[in-house]
């Protein structure tokens, strides 16, 4: 299972004028939406996973990400969708619930399968933990340009 298997290029969204996480978390769901990929009332849940369980990370280099995601139940096939944003929002800190993290790269995930779950999360922290990867991401100016960074990134 690779990241760049998952994430569709109609669903990468780069230097994005965002208000708020829900904004984002709205943007990124419509798509995977309109793809296809995930039910009425994913966005709806999304939101209020996020207000009960935040996924906001922060990170060891410039930028902060956040990794939204919610049961499999709305999802009908697996994808991710990405946001880099042009100036950060704030989502709330996944082990310090009350403390903001303000994020400028967004992943959302959308699996059909628990352990597809915890596979994905897996390659989405190792991703994560290389700052010079997410500031060529937040650099990125086409879909393509992210799918090869992440892709060449990826284990064999």
């Amino acid at each position: 299972m690779r990241i760049t298997e998952f994430l569709k290029p109609e669903a990468i969204v780069l230097q994005q004028d965002a208000q708020s996480a829900e904004e984002v978390i709205r943007l990124l769901g419509t798509k995977l939406h309109d793809l296809g990929y995930v039910k009425e009332g994913f966005i709806e849940a999304t939101l209020r996973r996020e207000a009960e369980m935040p996924t906001g990370l922060p990170l060891a280099g410039e930028f902060h990400a956040a990794i939204p995601h919610v049961d499999i139940e709305y999802v009908h096939r697996s994808a991710l969708a990405l946001a880099t944003l042009s100036h950060p929002v704030v989502f709330y800190n996944m082990v310090e619930k009350d403390q903001e993290v303000l994020a400028s790269l967004v992943i959302m995930l959308a699996l059909d399968q628990p352990k597809s779950q915890i596979e994905m999360l897996q390659q989405v922290s190792g991703i994560l933990q290389n700052p010079d990867l997410i500031r060529q991401l937040m650099a990125a100016r086409t879909p393509q340009e992210v799918l090869t960074l992440l892709d060449s990134q990826a284990a064999p």
